[in-house]
């Protein structure tokens, strides 16, 4: 039985594999919701089903498959693919929803299942709650069909096929990658097999790194969370530059040829900047979270663009972009959405992206990224005993006023609860260093004072 409390958190499922929610008897119910609640476009519905290199990625899998076949629709099976390929079977292959089974960045003991619709984009909050009424009711509503009816599970032997077509059409007609020395790292993850053999058929001298797994070692000191073996590889290969993947292959983060490593604001700001000069920046505009670091929205103001924050999260970036015609966004962490080419962050878009970027320009990673200059960034976790409205603070609002008249726009503070944990999260950037921590400290012992807890 599913326990109480809210299902979907800010990205799809998440937790411990084979511990409610992310049981095969849950999944078996999500698969039967699913059908239901997200419509069949043809006479018999289809669902596209992907998932990352985890142990537990087979139970669950089959366990969906179980369910939504049990409702009438057919389940596609694309195996091991990153989520952005799952997003861009689902639309092209014409299904009626899509699902990756993949807890992204996470350990290898946790899983996730996360929904993308029709059309290839990830489910509104709406969507996402009406699946998880339906699941605590057993999804009892669900067809039940029977003999000739029942879904079928169906491979898809070309899906890897397909969404490197994808990948190989963002590049200019002609162009590979010949002359580039590159290293990848797909921390053992969804992209193991297809992002060092694509960089390979465009031309690149490629060393990949994180290409081996065997179920329990995603994530495990590679990839995007883990960056120092790709900056230790990069320069021992004396590579142009290095992509680092997370589990899902859904974020990437970058190391220049010395080794240091390029985040993602340091992106979308050279991509802007490229972006405007092709005049294929729409409206331009760049869409970021309210953690992407100051520097970002300077540099954009600079050449003309500008920055529009959205709360936390990917799915909050990609439906801004919706719903005013953006076409960059991203945050800092590495989830990097192009929305000519993918309807949600692709690390292997994003790697091409740059890589066409150094071919264009002919200079180094190193130098592109000077179009941005980062503010110094502090992030402090604050445990808190209970949940206020922070705005009905008194003493918080009177410390935080002087701090924000004082940085004017050369600084930001920014203060928020955690949406996990019982924590409150003090941002602050600042030019100065030493002012800037000053004034975390400030902040963070006034909630401490007003609020309880201790500073993590």
């Amino acid at each position: 039985m599913v326990p109480a409390g809210a299902l979907f958190g800010t990205d799809g499922i998440r937790g411990r594999a084979n511990a409610e929610p992310l049981t095969p008897e849950t999944a078996v119910c999500l698969g039967r919701a699913a059908v239901q609640l997200l419509g069949a476009r043809t006479t018999r519905g289809r669902i596209v089903l992907g998932r990352d290199t985890r142990l537990s990625g087979d139970m669950l899998l089959s366990a969906l498959a179980a369910g939504i076949c049990s409702a009438g629709a057919d389940a596609l099976l694309v195996g091991v693919l990153p989520t952005p390929a799952i997003a861009y079977l689902t639309r092209t292959l014409r299904a009626d929803a899509g699902v990756v089974i993949s807890a992204s960045h996470n350990s290898f003991a946790d899983n996730g299942i996360k929904f993308f619709g029709a059309g290839g984009f990830k489910l509104s909050d709406a969507a996402e709650a009406e699946i998880e009424a339906t699941v605590r009711c057993g999804a009892a509503a669900a067809p039940r069909p029977t003999a000739a009816d029942v879904g079928a599970m169906s491979p898809v032997p070309d899906a890897e096929q397909r969404y490197q077509a994808l990948l190989r059409g963002i590049l200019p007609p002609g162009r590979g990658l010949a002359g580039l020395k590159v290293v990848i790292d797909c921390a053992h993850g969804a992209a193991y097999r297809v992002g060092p053999a694509l960089l390979e058929q465009l031309g690149a001298r490629v060393t990949g790194i994180g290409i081996s797994p065997n179920g329990t070692n995603i994530n495990e000191g590679q990839g995007a969370m883990h960056p120092q073996p790709l900056q230790e590889a990069v320069r021992a290969a004396q590579a142009d530059f290095g992509l680092a993947l997370d589990g899902d292959a859904d974020r990437a983060i970058f190391v220049d040829a010395a080794g240091a490593v390029v985040d993602g604001d340091e992106i979308l700001a050279m991509m802007a900047v490229e972006m405007l000069a092709q005049g294929t920046l729409r409206k331009g505009t760049v869409v970021a979270t309210v953690m992407s670091n100051l520097g970002l929205e300077l540099a954009l103001r600079a050449h003309g663009a500008r920055l529009v924050r959205t709360p936390v999260g990917d799915r909050a970036v990609v439906e801004e972009m919706q719903r005013h015609g953006y076409n960059l966004g991203g945050e800092q962490s590495g989830h990097l959405v192009f929305l000519d080419h993918s309807t949600t962050g692709d690390g292997l878009v994003a790697g091409l992206k740059v890589a066409s970027l150094l071919l264009e320009r002919q200079r180094p990673l190193s130098e592109l990224k000077r179009v941005m200059t980062k503010f110094p960034q502090l992030l402090v976790n604050v445990p808190v005993e209970r949940r206020v409205d922070l705005e009905g603070v008194t003493a918080l609002q009177q410390t935080l006023q002087p701090i924000r008249a004082s940085l004017n726009d050369r600084g930001r503070v920014l203060v928020r609860y955690s949406g996990t944990e019982p924590l409150v999260r003090v941002m602050v950037e600042a030019e100065d260093e030493a002012r800037m921590r000053a004034y975390a400290e400030e902040i963070a012992a006034v909630i401490r004072q007003e609020l309880g807890g201790t500073e993590r």
